[in-house]
């Protein structure tokens, strides 16, 4: 499928919007990057993730203790994805590049690439949000059916009650298959893949090597293979649901869209920026701990209008760009709680289940 383009803007829209934002940053006299509770942050999820693998590698707790801690292992896990490695890879950790290139390293210590991240979600699914066939996170099959226009199959009859499960496999076959399924094909999807140079591809695999020593080798060699298993399954999968749940609550819920380009000119219906508010939702903003948490990926809006912003500022800039969309009549999807995301993600994988 050749990438889709977009209408040109029918109104000042997004160009009266940034210049708010733009604004915003001059009279307050910061930078749009990460400052020092960012830093702060960051400082404390590394040191919980190596202080968990010491206790559990080292230590050897007892079997209840040692699953709870790996469960918590998977939770900074991801949240070292959502707050350092996220806004590294699109350079808002820092305004000094080196910076943030070590930011988003820290996915390629945790057993993912950057480098094919950066294709898959800066570019991609950053430009073409919610287009099937081009946004490779909309493709979950044969397991899920997460649009009208997707294939359905006998399994998805029930794919509102097993969904979870696949969730709680996205980090290992993400780590354990997908990111080789883009090396050796070159391919994100039908988009290509910029020429790997010789320095990633000697990262890919030192770093790919590295996750296997870390966590299996080291392991097992001093807890066993059976406990070493049982936790890194528990570890994996909590991961994997974390992260899982977080994204499609912004984006494959039952009130965002999902366009398609017009078959003849291959064009979106909308302008981009309008695009990305019809195919984006926020889900409880006003909850601090989802916020820390989630590094800020409840105010999706905010990231996918401004995603050189860092999520520090988000709660900040939200108020901007609710007060735009009001001015000019554009919808902003928003759910007040965690739970009415999650219902309403439910929902959708639920009318997808029935509908043909």
């Amino acid at each position: 499928m050749a990438a889709p383009r977009f209408q040109a803007p029918t109104n000042d829209f997004f160009s009266e919007l940034k210049n708010r934002i733009n604004d915003h940053f001059e009279q307050k006299g910061i930078t749009p990057s990460g400052n020092s509770k960012l830093f702060t942050k960051a400082i404390i999820l590394i040191v919980s993730l190596i202080g968990l693998y010491v206790h559990l590698v080292f230590f050897t707790p007892p079997a209840w203790l040692a699953v709870l801690e790996c469960v918590l292992l998977g939770g900074v896990g991801a949240s070292i994805g959502f707050n350092i490695m996220h806004d590294g890879a699109h350079g808002s950790f820092s305004d000094r590049k080196w910076l943030n290139n070590l930011a988003g390293l820290s996915l390629n210590l945790l057993g993912g690439n950057v480098f094919m991240w950066n294709t898959k979600h800066n570019v991609i699914h950053h430009t073409y949000t919610n287009v099937d066939g081009v946004d490779d996170d909309l493709d979950a099959r044969p397991f899920l059916r997460l649009c009208e226009s997707q294939k359905k199959y006998k399994l998805h009859r029930f794919q509102h009650f097993y969904f979870w499960a696949i969730y709680a496999f996205l980090y290992i076959y993400w780590i354990g298959f997908s990111d080789f399924q883009k090396y050796f094909t070159g391919k994100i999807g039908d988009f290509k893949i910029a020429k790997i140079k010789r320095s990633e591809h000697i990262s890919f695999w030192a770093f790919k090597l590295a996750f296997v020593v870390i966590f299996a080798l080291v392991p097992i060699y001093m807890v066993g293979f059976v406990s070493w298993l049982v936790g890194f399954l528990v570890f994996t999968m909590s991961t994997g649901l974390i992260m899982s749940v977080v994204f499609q609550l912004a984006h494959t819920v039952s009130e965002t869209h999902f366009p398609l380009p017009e078959p003849k000119t291959n064009k979106i219906e909308e302008a981009w920026a309008i695009h990305q508010l019809q195919t984006t939702a926020n889900f409880a903003t006003n909850n601090k701990i989802v916020s820390w948490f989630s590094g800020g990926l409840n105010f999706q809006i905010e990231h996918h209008l401004f995603p050189k912003i860092s999520h520090v500022h988000y709660p900040e800039i939200s108020k901007i760009i609710k007060k735009a969309c009001q001015d000019y009549g554009v919808e902003y999807i928003e759910f007040p709680k965690l739970r009415t995301a999650i219902y309403s993600h439910i929902m959708h994988l639920r009318s997808l289940a029935l509908a043909n």
